[in-house]
């Protein structure tokens, strides 16, 4: 499957039943830290998990498996952060987020936050916090 360098986040997320609609609800960490923002229009792809694979090749009906039964574990199927703390990555900040930090994406449209950086900027950072959607970058070296 090839992934879009546009990608803004990534979670995984219930489909659930509101009158007579269907939902996915974002988690609010995605909106906290400025990935997407409220009242904007944005492309939803659904990717089903390894539970339904694995359900569908087992059973000729897919009818026959509930939420309940595809969310078993749902940890290992999470993507990890492509960096890691302590390492040094070299990247263009490409936006300013709302307290006014830096914005650069890496590998699956991944965010790094560095903060003291301007648009344009390309610097050389030091991973020092990786969180599941986001890390911090401090600059180590202004420009590459």
């Amino acid at each position: 499957m090839e992934i879009s360098d546009k990608l803004l986040c990534l979670f995984s997320a219930d489909v659930t039943i509101e009158d007579d609609k269907y939902v996915v609800e974002v988690p609010r960490q995605e909106i906290d830290t400025g990935s997407i923002d409220p009242g904007e229009t944005y492309r939803v792809a659904l990717i089903s998990s390894e539970a339904d694979d694995e359900a569908d090749e087992s059973s000729p009906s897919k009818s026959a498996t509930t939420p309940e039964s595809s969310s078993s574990g749902g940890a290992p199927s999470e993507p990890q952060p492509p960096v890691e703390e302590g390492e040094i990555r070299y990247v263009e900040v490409e936006d300013i987020g709302k307290q006014g930090d830096g914005i650069a994406r890496v590998e699956r449209g991944y965010v790094i936050i560095v903060p003291d950086a301007e648009i344009g900027e390309r610097v050389k950072v030091e991973i020092t916090e990786v969180k599941s959607n986001f890390a911090v970058g401090e600059i180590i070296d202004e420009e590459f």
